[in-house]
Parts: structure tokens; C-alpha cells; sequence
């Protein structure tokens, strides 16, 4: 058995498998729009803006504006080992080293801004990618030493600190791609970390050097499985076997066998994206027909107490035809009812007919209803969104070889534009 050959190979396909992972979270950040804030709904989002918050946190060292900050304190210490050796010979030795004595972190709920609204950012559990904003290191006389750091020195201490922070400082630029859930307090939606999504980044880097990152780390790890095959034959040749060190043959097929299970491997990940991606586009449509529901349930009551009223006046008959005409959600690019919403046409009677605010059950039903429309405009533009980029995956080469092998089609998007959508108002911090 040829061990040598055996351990080049498990390390050419430890490296191919690693190398695969970072292409894969390359093309989940490749494959997803980046959306607006005002725009996303449930689901996997990509988000950039800035950092803000109603209640900033101010860093521990550098001590500045920030919505999430981490440090850590080292003490320099070295001393003299001296030993005895077997024939009673005794040898010294110099040893030295940082030890960490001190460290934390805090973090808060914070938003993200763009031009078009803010969103709620649950950081915890994410990987973050923060700045550095204070690095320094002083001897005990630097006031530093001791204001920031334990009051205690440790054994063999040579009276010598650093301090180090990283951050993410208020109205810094990031970039976040996170799973968005439907907040408790109010109707609109927040990042958070989900067991079910294989990635949550808050990083100050952009996307494009996110997704570089990755790109190089996969070449890289190609590279180095490569050199892996390659070098276990060659060992195993030169050792075991140096008689046939000039064989060409054992070379190619350590190359050919590395070049095959990476194509399968290559096509295997584009399947697996290509499917999720699909996934993500039935489930931005599941998300819509959920609140289609929701808003076919509430129409009935709705209905009921707006008849109450009048059974005769043309203006009430009319909005009663119309909450009557939506109570049907069909799937895209299937022939149904007008998305349209209908929360300015309610208004309107209201205002026509003032007796109908003094209806408890009217108003309640109502703000459930404008609600619910809120939802429907937050659902449909996740849809549309995720929805346009998976049909321009589809035509992307040499991704639409493998879409034509899966029979995937482009899937049709949601026209409606007259839902109303409410901004999240937040007195952030300047």
C-alpha cells in the first residue's frame, strides 16, 4: 500500500471540499439582490447602509460612538527555565510570551440606513468583520496601564500592556446578509441569526471584497489539493518506488482524477445553487400568498360591518364589490384577481361617512387590514426582487447549461404598485 499517495489524496479532497464550501457562501452572496431596507420582507437578505442607533454604546479603549465594540488587554511576561539533564548537566532557557488579562464586549440593537429607510439589526450570533480603532501598547508608567487594565500584574510580568478594540462605529458603512423575520412590535422586518441559514455577516468590508475574499480563499485551497495530489505521487515514487521516479503516468492520473472530481464537484454546487435559489423563490411567493390569506379572512367581517351601515348607498356598494372581487390569491403568472390595494378607497369612505369611525369593530378590522396590505407590499417587492435575480441566474453561462439540464423556467413577477407601505420611524442618534 502506498501510504504516501493515500495521505496526498484525503489532503487533495480536504482541500476540495473546503474549496467548495467558500465557492458556495461566494455565489449564496452572488446570488442574492441587494436589497432596500424598505423593501425586504422573510427571507434571506443582503442589505448595505449605515450604522446607526437611538442609544449608541460608546467603546470601552478608543471610546467612541459605536453600536457593538470588543477588546482585550495582554500582559507581556518572560522568565528563565533552568533544568537538569540526565548526567547532571544543568541548561537555561528563556521563555516569554502574552497573556491575555483582561477583555469584553457589548453590543445593541441597531439599525441599518439607506436612502430609502431604516431596519433593525440583531447582531447577536453573527460573524462580524469590525474595524480596529485602538491598538496600543505601554509600559506601567503610562496611565493607560492601569486605568484601562486589571489592577494586578501577573507573575513574571515585565510591566509591559497592549490594548486593542474593534468596533463598529456609528454611521460607518456596512454591508449585512442575515435572515429578515417579521418584528413583534410593529409590522416590519429585522435582521437576526436563524439556524435554517447557512450565513449571517455584519461586515465593514462591501460586498465585492466579501465575495473576493472567498473567491480567492476557493482558488487557493484548488491550488493547494493540487500540489497535494501531485506531491503524494511523487513522494510515494521516490520513496517506495525510485525506480520508476521518471513514470509519467501515476502524474496523470493524480491530475486527471483532482480535474474530474473538482468539474463534478463545480457541477454538483452549481445544482445545489441553482435549487436553493429556486427555493428562495417559492418561498418569497409562499410569503405573499400567506398575507393573501390573512387579508381574504379579515374581507368577510369587514364586508359584514361595512353593510351594517347602508345596503343602498352606491359609494359603500362599491367597496363592497371590490373587497368581494379579492378574495382569491393566485399564484404568478396565473390569471386572477387584481392585487391592488384597497386601503385609500377605505379612507375615503370613511371620510364620506363619518359614522362608520365610531365603529370599534370597524377601526380594529380596518388598521388589521391596512396591516395586512403593508405586509403584501413588503412580501410582493422580496418576491420580485429575489425573483428577477434568479431568472438572470438563468441565463448567466455557464450556469444556464445546468439550468437546461434542470428544465428550470424563469418565473413571472408580481405587477401590483398600489399597496401601502409604512416607514419604521426611529429618533436615531447624530
Amino acid at each position: 500500500m502506498n501510504i504516501p499517495i493515500i495521505i496526498g489524496a484525503v489532503i487533495a479532497l480536504g482541500c476540495l471540499i473546503g474549496a467548495f464550501s467558500f465557492l458556495r457562501h461566494k455565489r449564496l452572496i452572488d446570488d442574492l439582490p441587494t436589497s432596500k431596507t424598505l423593501g425586504v420582507f422573510i427571507g434571506l437578505a443582503e442589505l448595505r447602509g449605515t450604522a446607526e442607533s437611538d442609544k449608541p454604546l460608546i467603546s470601552h479603549l478608543a471610546e467612541i460612538p459605536c453600536v457593538l465594540y470588543r477588546w482585550k488587554v495582554d500582559e507581556h511576561w518572560s522568565r528563565t527555565v533552568t533544568t537538569v539533564g540526565p548526567k547532571g548537566v544543568p541548561s537555561t532557557r528563556h521563555e516569554s510570551g502574552w497573556k491575555t488579562v483582561a477583555q469584553g464586549k457589548e453590543s445593541v440593537l441597531f439599525y441599518l440606513k439607506d436612502d430609502t429607510g431604516v431596519i433593525r439589526i440583531v447582531p447577536e450570533g453573527a460573524e462580524i468583520e469590525d474595524k480596529e480603532v485602538f491598538d496600543k501598547t505601554c509600559k506601567h508608567t503610562d496611565p493607560l496601564y492601569f486605568s484601562k487594565g486589571p489592577q494586578n500584574e501577573i507573575a513574571n510580568s515585565d510591566h509591559q500592556r497592549r490594548f486593542h478594540e474593534t468596533c463598529l462605529p456609528l454611521h460607518t458603512n456596512l454591508y449585512v446578509i442575515g435572515q429578515s423575520r417579521e418584528r413583534d412590535d410593529i409590522v416590519a422586518a429585522e435582521i437576526a441569526q436563524s439556524k435554517e441559514q447557512p450565513i449571517f455577516l455584519i461586515s465593514t468590508r462591501t460586498e465585492k471584497q466579501v465575495s473576493s475574499s472567498h473567491g480567492r480563499w476557493f482558488w487557493c485551497l484548488v491550488v493547494l489539493g493540487m500540489l497535494a495530489a501531485v506531491g503524494g505521487v511523487l513522494v510515494g515514487n521516490l520513496i517506495l518506488k525510485p525506480t520508476t521516479a521518471g513514470n509519467w503516468q501515476p502524474y496523470v492520473i493524480a491530475i486527471g482524477g483532482f480535474l474530474l472530481a473538482l468539474v463534478l464537484g463545480w457541477l454538483w454546487m452549481v445544482h445545489n445553487s441553482l435549487v436553493n435559489l429556486r427555493q428562495r423563490v417559492r418561498h418569497g411567493w409562499a410569503q405573499v400568498d400567506i398575507q393573501l390569506k390573512r387579508r381574504n379572512d379579515l374581507i368577510p367581517n369587514l364586508v359584514q360591518t361595512v353593510e351594517g351601515y347602508s345596503t343602498h348607498e352606491r359609494e359603500i356598494q362599491e367597496l363592497v364589490t371590490k373587497l368581494r372581487q379579492q378574495t382569491v390569491a393566485t399564484p404568478p403568472g396565473v390569471t386572477g384577481p387584481d392585487y391592488s390595494g384597497f386601503t385609500p378607497l377605505l379612507r375615503a369612505t370613511v371620510e364620506r361617512y363619518p359614522e362608520l369611525k365610531a365603529s370599534e369593530l370597524f377601526l380594529k378590522l380596518q388598521q388589521s387590514l391596512t396591516e395586512t396590505e403593508q405586509r403584501i407590499a413588503l412580501a410582493r417587492d422580496y418576491f420580485n426582487n429575489i425573483a428577477s435575480f434568479y431568472n438572470a441566474r438563468l441565463e448567466i453561462v455557464p450556469d444556464r447549461f445546468v439550468a437546461n439540464l434542470m428544465r428550470l423556467r424563469p418565473q413571472p413577477l408580481l405587477s401590483a404598485a398600489d399597496f401601502e407601505r409604512a416607514p419604521v420611524w426611529v429618533k436615531l442618534a447624530s
